[in-house]
C-alpha cells in the first residue's frame, strides 16, 4: 500500500524567468502526480504539495537540484492519502501576500530553531509571542500567552502594530504555520522600530515535528485538504468551541455556500445537520455545494489556464511553448 507525503515549504531566493519556470515546474508536478498550490514569483518559491513518498523525495531532490533553491526546507508530514484534489502552479508577484514592502533578504528577524525557540519561552522572562496568522488560523490554535491580531491576511498588519508599540522593549518572537510569513513579518517590525525581533524558523509545523509542539493549545490550520493538523504531542487541549452548538470542538470547516465560504470549527453532528453550512441562511443558499462530510472544498478553477498542455517535446533537450504566457493571478 502506498504512504503518502505533504510538503510544506518556501524560500526567497530570486528568480528571473518566473513564467517559464513556472510551465516546467507545473509539467514536472504532472508527470509524478503531485497535487497542490505552488506560488512563483520574483522573490522566490512558496508551495505545499502531496503524493506518494516516493513521488515527494523525487520532487524535494529535484527543487533543490536547482542552485537558486539548494537552500530550500522542506517540512514533511505523513498523511493516509492525498491531501488535495488539484494542482495549481500560479505566477504572483509576491509568495506570500503582504504588500508590506519589505526584503527578507536584506533584513528580517533572528531565526530561531524549534529547540532555541522552546528553550526561550520557557526561560526568558522577557520574551511576548507573537501570531502572525489570519484571526481562523488562531481560532482553532495558538500558542499559550501569544498575543493574536484580528486581522484578514499578513497585509493588514500595518492596521494592528499599536497593539503591540508598548512591548517594544521587549524580545518579540513571531510565528506562522510554516515560517514564510514571520520573514516579512519580523521585517516589518524592525522597520516600524522593534529592536529585538525573532521569528520561529520553520514555524509550528516544524517545532511540532522537532520538539513535539509543547505548548501549541489546539490545532494548527493548513491550507489542504486536512484543514488542520494535529502540532501538540505533549499537554494538547482544545480551545475552540462548535460554531452551531458551543460544544468543544476543533474540527475546521469551510461553509458549504460558496458565497460565504467562512472558516469555521463545527463539529460533525451539526455539519451533517446543516449539511457543511454555517447558518440556516447559508443551507438555503441556492449554490450550496454538496457536504461530503469533511467541510473542504477545492477552489474554483476559474482563471487559471496553466499553458502546459499546450506545450510539446520537440527533443529532449529544449521545451517549446506554443503561446506566449501571461502572469495568473
Amino acid at each position: 500500500m502506498d504512504q503518502y507525503s505533504v510538503l510544506l515549504y518556501y524560500i526567497y531566493s530570486p528568480i528571473e524567468n518566473v513564467v517559464e519556470y513556472r510551465d516546467i515546474h507545473h509539467q514536472f508536478c504532472v508527470e509524478n502526480n503531485l497535487l497542490g498550490r505552488i506560488i512563483i514569483a520574483p522573490e522566490g518559491l512558496n508551495g505545499t504539495l502531496s503524493g506518494t513518498v516516493a513521488n515527494c523525495e523525487k520532487y524535494m531532490v529535484w527543487v533543490k537540484s536547482d542552485a537558486r533553491f539548494a537552500k530550500v526546507e522542506f517540512k514533511v508530514e505523513e498523511h493516509h492519502k492525498v491531501a488535495f484534489k488539484k494542482l495549481y502552479v500560479r505566477v504572483k508577484k509576491e509568495i506570500v501576500h503582504s504588500e508590506l514592502g519589505v526584503d527578507p533578504l536584506v533584513r528580517t528577524g533572528k531565526h530561531l530553531e524549534p529547540a532555541e525557540f522552546k528553550k526561550m519561552i520557557k526561560e526568558d522572562k522577557d520574551v511576548v509571542l507573537v501570531d502572525m496568522r489570519s484571526n481562523y488560523e488562531h481560532m482553532v490554535g495558538k500558542f499559550k500567552g501569544a498575543i493574536t491580531f484580528d486581522m484578514e491576511n499578513l497585509r493588514d498588519l500595518p492596521d494592528h502594530i499599536q497593539e503591540i508599540e508598548h512591548l517594544k522593549n521587549k524580545k518579540i518572537i513571531t510565528y506562522c504555520t510554516g515560517g514564510i510569513k514571520c520573514e516579512k513579518a519580523s521585517a516589518y517590525l524592525l522597520e516600524k522600530g522593534f529592536e529585538n525581533v525573532y521569528q520561529l524558523h520553520g514555524g509550528i509545523i516544524k517545532y511540532g515535528l522537532e520538539e513535539g509542539g509543547e505548548d501549541f493549545d489546539g490545532k494548527c490550520y493548513v491550507f489542504d485538504g486536512r484543514l488542520t493538523a494535529d502540532v501538540n504531542k505533549v499537554n494538547p487541549v482544545v480551545i475552540s468551541k462548535c460554531h452551531i452548538c458551543g460544544d468543544e470542538c476543533d474540527r475546521m470547516v469551510n461553509c458549504a455556500n460558496p458565497e460565504c465560504n467562512e472558516h469555521l470549527p463545527i463539529c460533525e453532528k451539526c455539519g451533517e445537520e446543516m449539511a457543511g453550512a454555517c447558518s440556516a441562511a447559508c443551507k438555503e443558499h441556492p449554490r450550496l455545494r454538496p457536504y461530503d462530510g469533511t467541510g473542504y472544498y477545492q477552489k474554483s478553477t476559474e482563471g487559471y489556464k496553466p499553458e502546459v498542455a499546450l506545450r510539446t517535446r520537440k527533443n529532449t533537450k529544449k521545451l517549446h511553448i506554443i503561446e506566449e504566457l501571461g502572469f495568473c493571478e
